[in-house]
């Protein structure tokens, strides 16, 4: 099918504490026109798929004559990746669906409002995310997904929040591995080891398991996923065209696509389709995880050594 994947401009309207955008990105954007000539291009090329997303998409003023164009262009999915506090006004979200959006991603940085708004730094949003949850998923014309942060902060009470999101009609989510990227590149404290996140996302995918909810893992090795290897979700299987305000670029150029494969994966039985690892992930923690889950000596130990 193909994805144009949009971030529209790196600017929002909260200020989580893991959030990778430095405060010089804040301020770039990209113009509508650009963003208009980069969807003529991506249909005139094959992809069908749309994603706006940022920053916060929710906040630009241009976002619904955007989806009205993609639609009209024939893009076939439209979706909007958004913390959802501008969607706690129902007319909102019937203003994204008669637009034509298809897919709205809320992200759920804690389904705890005391965590929630320690994380996002903005007081008395909670009620906003949760009432966002509800809208979207009310609305018959889109479909809902909830974005679970697995971060150090998140680890303990990860698997609740599966029942926490289905109370509220929410049927998808993904689990979004914490990653150590520019503005949080240094931030050490959020980012867990794999071996002490994976009881908790176990017990997350058991309980999605028995609530009917379509939970995937995003950034974890197949390898280390056990029986769950089938819920890992490589957004870059297929054609992904990312446009940020800075380039236009595929994502497996990307600097969160996992796109590192250490020595212990080979003869691997996922192989020739698991992306590997990301290379912020094995600089801290290096390939040890991998090379015991596959029965091998390490080859690489961590470059960036963490202060707690």
């Amino acid at each position: 099918m193909g994805l144009l994947d949009v971030v529209l401009g790196y600017d929002c309207n909260l200020g989580c504490d893991y959030c990778t955008l430095t405060p010089a990105m804040r301020k770039q954007a990209l113009t509508t026109a650009a963003v208009r000539g980069a969807l003529v291009r991506a249909r005139e090329d094959g992809l069908s798929a749309v994603s706006f997303t940022g920053g916060e998409p929710t906040i630009r003023p241009d976002l619904l004559p955007l989806v009205r164009e993609a639609r009209r262009l024939g893009f076939e999915d439209v979706k909007v990746q958004t913390n959802g506090l501008l969607l706690a006004e129902r007319s909102n979200v019937e203003r994204l669906a008669a637009a034509g959006v298809t897919r709205v991603h809320i992200s759920v940085h804690s389904h705890r409002p005391q965590a929630y708004e320690r994380i996002v730094r903005r007081a008395g949003t909670f009620p906003l995310m949760e009432q966002a949850l509800r809208n979207v998923a009310a609305c018959g014309d889109l479909v809902a997904h909830a974005d679970l942060i697995v971060m150090r902060q998140t680890l303990a009470t990860l698997p609740r929040a599966i029942p926490w999101i289905a109370e509220r009609g929410v049927g998808r989510a993904f689990l979004w591995y914490v990653s150590l990227t520019d503005g949080n590149r240094d931030n050490f404290a959020s980012l867990p080891p794999i071996r002490d996140a994976l009881p908790q996302m176990f017990a997350a995918f058991d309980q999605a398991a028995d609530l009917g909810v379509d939970l995937k893992s995003l950034h974890v090795p197949r390898c280390l996923l056990g029986d769950y290897a089938d819920r890992a979700h490589d957004p870059g299987a297929g054609r992904v065209r990312v446009l940020t305000p800075e380039a236009s670029f595929e994502l497996q150029d990307a600097p969160l696509t996992p796109g590192q494969h250490v020595e212990a994966c080979r003869g691997c039985a996922h192989e020739a389709y698991c992306p590997g690892i990301r290379r912020d992930y094995l600089e801290v923690f290096g390939d040890e995880e991998i090379a015991a889950a596959r029965g091998k000596p390490p080859a690489l130990g961590p470059t960036r050594l963490p202060v707690l």
